[in-house]
């Protein structure tokens, strides 16, 4: 019976494994994002103090993680921003993002990552980069990964699931809007139409997740 539970458990974790993946952005196991943690959460990453904490919060939205890491320097070393990253974190894209940004996600084998992470581009989808970097790592790692990383949305295109994976406080209003204006003609439009709900800093932080190609 033991035996039988067992292959039970491990058929349903093989199922959730291959199936398929419909949001465009990592989800977060514990990783905070930068543009988006609270005060009282950036205060309990290690290494960073009240005076950092500060500069984040008014440095902010980043664009990238080397914006990110500016309002750390020269504050903290190279093995203090390593540690502060598997903490708090700018999402990468998969598509654009420089060897610097990618290689400031914190793995053992960093220069494997860039090489695997770039191989693939373009990416269509996040449940592509999933498959192809299960061929170099497992589950979990792969898992882990995932939260340092985006493939932008497509605006007229995108499933409800994948505009929901689009870090915000509003999640449901960010559904709304977004398909309120499609078909999009260019993402001059989007800011444009975004501007109504959002400060010019939200707009900036969200337009980061989309696209129109």
């Amino acid at each position: 019976m033991m035996n039988r539970l067992k292959v039970l458990l491990a058929l349903v974790a093989l199922t959730l494994a291959l199936a398929p993946l419909e949001a465009q952005v990592g989800r977060s196991l514990g990783l905070l994002d930068a543009n988006r943690a609270t005060q009282q959460e950036l205060m309990t990453v290690p290494g960073l103090n009240a005076d950092l904490v500060k500069a984040i919060i008014d440095k902010r939205p980043f664009a990238n993680v080397t914006e990110f890491a500016t309002a750390l320097t020269p504050a903290l070393t190279k093995a203090q921003l390593t540690e502060v990253y598997g903490k708090v974190f700018v999402h990468v894209n998969l598509n654009t993002a420089t060897d610097e940004e990618i290689l400031s996600i914190p793995a053992a084998q960093s220069n494997r990552v860039l090489r695997e992470f770039k191989e693939y581009r373009p990416y269509k989808s996040l449940a592509v980069f999933h498959r192809e970097m299960r061929k170099y790592w497992d589950e979990a790692e792969v898992s882990r990964l995932e939260q340092y990383v985006f493939v932008p949305v497509n605006l007229n295109t995108a499933t409800d699931e994948e505009i929901l994976s689009i870090p915000a406080a509003q999640s449901n209003r960010v559904l709304r809007e977004f398909k309120e204006y499609r078909p999009y003609t260019s993402m001059d439009q989007f800011h444009r139409e975004m501007r109504k709900y959002w400060d010019e800093k939200e707009v900036n932080r969200l337009q980061r997740y989309v696209t129109l190609n």
